[in-house]
């Protein structure tokens, strides 16, 4: 089965052909990483205007790299939420159009689902490959989650931020250093120079009452909090403090977290295996963090390539393939979207 997957839930206009839901022949993304990074954030509006310039040439590069004409897919797969509305609706109306003028199925994919098969794309050994039921840590700018996934479309979402996303508080805390965006990769990189037990900053609803829930707003606070105590970034870092050792403090603090959050989930559920997806995956110190603490326990430790961490259409083709049973025409974006 040839599946042609088109994404774009947010600013990254994706299209992937892959066979038999494994078989990656072409990956294509186009960024609009440059044109956001003046307002330190995503502007909705551009983001969906950049997708319709985009999309048709993104599509066919996919299938000239795939070497497969459009009358060759077997169906289309297109995420139709969560995400931002404008930017759904170009992604799930250019599926449409193609998927009815070759008569095919057209198959929608939550983006979070996505994600979480990303980690079924690449072939691998037996004795590694994933299986259920296991904990998938689901962590990117948009979405802070711990599912339980017990078999191929059956999930439950067992812990979910209640505000911030960690990869948002990358974000505000990037932009209130005013070191760029995105915050992510930028952090990450500093924080590899510095130290991070420089300043101990709390880990957030680690605590057992809170469950599986987590929250990163106060700690983007507790961040604003100690420069502003300090007097701004400029008597913070001239009195001595280094920006490198502010940002591993920060990094520690959400990986912590994020680890101790995953390993108390396998545990409560009986799990002997923990994926990591989303765009925060990428992140050097919680795949290094969450290898390292859950293999010390037997927890095996499922990471996808970096390629297929952040937004891509090949994760939405792995999806669509298991999926594809179920299609229809009545497809309809949803902003908000839950798996």
């Amino acid at each position: 089965m040839f599946c042609l997957a088109i994404e774009t839930s947010c600013d990254e206009t994706a299209a992937a052909v892959v066979r038999d839901g494994q078989e990656v022949l072409s990956n294509v993304i186009a960024s609009q990483i440059e044109f956001h990074k003046k307002y330190g954030g995503i502007v909705p509006e551009v983001a969906s205007r950049l997708h319709a310039e985009t999309i048709s040439p993104i599509i066919l590069e996919a299938l000239t790299r795939a070497g497969k004409e459009l009358s060759e897919i077997d169906a289309v797969a297109v995420t139709f939420g969560p995400g931002l509305v404008g930017s759904l609706i170009v992604g799930v109306s250019a599926a449409k159009a193609l998927a009815w003028a070759i008569k095919k199925p057209l198959i929608g994919v939550n983006h979070l689902e996505g994600h979480i098969y990303a980690n079924f794309l690449t072939p691998i050994p037996q004795s590694q490959v994933l299986s259920f039921p296991f904990i998938c840590l689901l962590v990117s700018g948009g979405h802070t989650s711990l599912v339980l996934v017990r078999g191929h479309g059956n999930y439950e979402t067992i812990g979910r931020t209640r505000d911030d996303a960690a990869g948002e508080a990358y974000d505000k805390v990037a932009r209130f250093l005013k070191i760029g965006y995105p915050g992510g990769p930028i952090i990450d990189k500093l924080a590899k120079e510095g130290n991070p037990k420089a300043i101990q900053f709390k880990r957030p609803m680690i605590e057992e009452e809170f469950g599986l829930d987590f929250s990163f707003s106060g700690l983007k606070t507790a961040v604003v909090n100690f420069v502003n105590k300090a007097g701004g970034t400029e008597n913070l870092f001239s009195g001595g403090t280094r920006l490198v050792d502010l940002c591993a403090s920060f990094q520690a603090a959400v990986v912590d977290v994020l680890v101790e959050k995953s390993l108390k989930a396998a545990k409560q559920h009986h799990c002997q295996t923990i994926a990591l997806a989303g765009g925060v995956s990428a992140n050097s110190a919680l795949r290094q963090e969450l290898k390292a603490k859950a293999e010390a326990k037997g927890i095996v430790v499922h990471i996808p390539p970096l390629e297929y961490c952040t937004d891509n259409a090949a994760m939405i083709a792995c999806a669509g393939y298991y999926k594809s049973i179920n299609s229809s025409f009545s497809l309809a974006p949803i902003a908000s979207a839950r798996i």
